[in-house]
C-alpha cells in the first residue's frame, strides 16, 4: 500500500506534516478529511505492498512486532486510547516498520477492528496475534491480552532456535578449516612436493596419500563443488514440499541427541503458546488450531491435527495427545491432570519452564562436548598434513648427511 507525505492545516490553521497511508491519493485525501484537516499538500512517499514489507520485513524483526505489542499493552493499561496509542508508537518507529503501524492506524481510523487490521498483514502480526487480539476486544481486556501477548512473544523469543545457536559455532569452525584445508591442498601442498617429486625421491606413505588427495582435488575439485551445489539445491527445493519436509523432519528427530533436544524445544513452544492463549479465554480446539498455523514441524503439525479431531469428537485431552508417539508420557499425563483439575494453562506454563531449562542445560552440554572433539579432530588432520609434508625432507636431510 502506498505511503504519502502530507501537509496540512488543523482547526486552530496551524500547519502539520506527517505520512499516511491510502490505496489511492484520493482515499489519503479523504481519510486525511475525516480528521477534519484541510490538506495542502500530498504527494507519494514510498510504496510498500504486502509482498515487499513481507520481504523487507523478515523473521529478525519479529523483536519490533513483541515491542510495539508491549508498549501497545502499557498505554492501553494507563488510559490512552487506542487511535492515540497507535499515533504515539508511530511517531517513534524510524523504519519501515512506521509504515505498517501507518496502515494499520489507518485502517482502525476507518471504523475496522484492531484484529481485522493486523489480519490484512498476515506477514507482520501472526494468526496468534489476530486471534489473542481478536479476544481482548471482545471481551474489553484488551491492554490485559496484549500484555500476555507480549510475554509470550518475548519469553517464545528467548529460547527460540536455541538447539540451531548452539551448533552455530562449531559449524563456522568446521566450515572454515574445512575452507583452510581445501586451500593447503590445492595451492601450498602441490608446491611443496614439486621439487621432491622432481628429483625423483621416494616418497613415503604419508606423504603419497597426501599427494593423491591433492591430484584429486586438483582434477576433480570443480566436479565435486557442481555436485555439492547441485545436491544443496535438490534438498532445498524437497524440503519445500511437504513429503520433503516429513522425511527431514523424521530422520532430524532419529539424530542422538539433536533429535530429543529439537522435540523438547517444539513442546515447549507449543506449551507455552496454548497456555497464553488458554489464559486470553480461547477454547483449547482453536488453541490447537492457531498452535498448527504457527508451527513449521510437519510431525507435529500432524500430530495436532489428529489430536484436534479426536477431542473434537469428546475424547479427553491427554488420551489423544497420548495417541502419538511424538509427545512423551509426561506430556500426555500433564495434559490429563490439567484437564481434570482446570488448570491446564497453569501446568502448561511449568512444562514449557521445565522443557525450557532442560533444552538450556543439554545444549550447553553439548557445545562444550563438541568443541574439544572438534579441536581434537582439526588438530589430528593438520598435525597429518603437517607430518606428511616434513617427513620426506627429513628423509633427504637424514640421506644426505648419511652420505656424507
Amino acid at each position: 500500500m502506498p505511503v504519502y507525505s502530507y501537509v496540512v492545516t488543523n482547526n486552530n490553521n496551524q500547519t502539520e506534516k506527517g505520512t499516511i497511508a491510502g490505496d489511492s491519493p484520493r482515499q489519503a485525501r479523504e481519510l486525511l478529511r475525516n480528521r477534519g484537516l484541510t490538506v495542502v499538500e500530498i504527494a507519494v512517499q514510498q510504496t510498500t505492498d504486502s509482498q515487499g514489507w513481507s520481504l523487507s520485513f523478515g523473521k529478525r524483526n519479529e523483536t519490533r512486532v513483541a515491542a510495539f505489542i508491549s508498549e501497545l499493552s502499557t498505554l492501553l493499561a494507563v488510559g490512552v486510547p487506542l487511535l492515540e496509542s497507535l499515533d504515539t508508537l508511530i511517531l517513534q518507529q524510524h523504519s519501515r516498520f512506521k509504515n505498517c503501524l501507518l496502515h494499520l492506524r489507518d485502517q482502525v481510523q476507518s471504523g475496522i477492528s484492531l484484529a481485522d487490521a493486523m489480519k490484512q498483514q498476515p506477514d507482520v502480526f501472526d494468526q496468534l496475534c489476530v486471534s489473542m487480539t481478536g479476544v481482548g476486544e471482545k471481551t474489553g481486556a484488551l491492554d490485559d491480552t496484549l500484555r500476555q501477548l507480549a510475554e509470550f512473544k518475548q519469553r517464545s523469543l528467548l529460547f527460540k532456535d536455541r538447539v540451531l545457536s548452539a551448533l552455530m559455532y562449531p559449524l563456522i569452525i568446521l566450515t572454515v578449516s574445512v575452507g583452510v584445508a581445501i586451500f593447503l591442498m590445492t595451492v601450498v601442498i602441490p608446491m611443496l612436493l614439486t621439487n621432491l617429486v622432481e628429483a625423483g625421491q621416494e616418497l613415503p606413505w604419508p606423504t603419497k596419500i597426501l599427494k593423491a588427495a591433492s591430484d584429486f582435488l586438483l582434477a576433480y575439485g570443480w566436479i565435486v563443488a557442481i555436485c555439492l551445489v547441485i545436491a544443496t539445491v535438490f534438498f532445498c527445493i524437497a524440503i519445500r514440499t511437504r513429503n520433503g519436509k516429513r522425511t527431514w523432519d523424521t530422520f532430524f528427530l532419529r539424530v542422538p541427541m539433536l533429535g530429543n533436544l529439537a522435540r523438547k524445544q517444539e513442546i515447549a513452544k507449543l506449551s507455552l503458546m496454548i497456555s497464553s492463549l488458554l489464559k486470553s479465554g480461547i477454547e483449547f480446539v482453536k488453541a490447537v488450531e492457531i498452535a498448527q498455523g504457527t508451527t513449521k514441524n510437519i510431525l507435529l503439525d500432524e500430530a495436532l491435527e489428529d489430536c484436534k479431531q479426536l477431542v473434537s469428537r469428546g475424547k479427553d485431552i491427554g488420551h489423544a495427545i497420548g495417541q502419538h508417539s511424538y509427545f512423551p508420557p509426561m506430556v500426555a499425563q500433564i495434559f490429563t491432570i490439567g484437564q481434570k483439575s482446570g488448570r491446564l494453562d497453569e501446568m502448561l506454563e511449568r512444562l514449557a519452564d521445565d522443557y525450557d531449562h532442560q533444552v538450556e542445560s543439554a545444549t550447553t552440554r553439548l557445545t562444550a562436548t563438541i568443541e574439544p572433539v572438534l579441536i581434537v579432530t582439526l588438530s589430528i588432520f593438520v598435525g597429518f598434513i603437517l607430518f606428511a609434508t616434513v617427513l620426506p625432507i627429513m628423509e633427504s636431510a637424514n640421506a644426505l648427511n648419511s652420505g656424507g
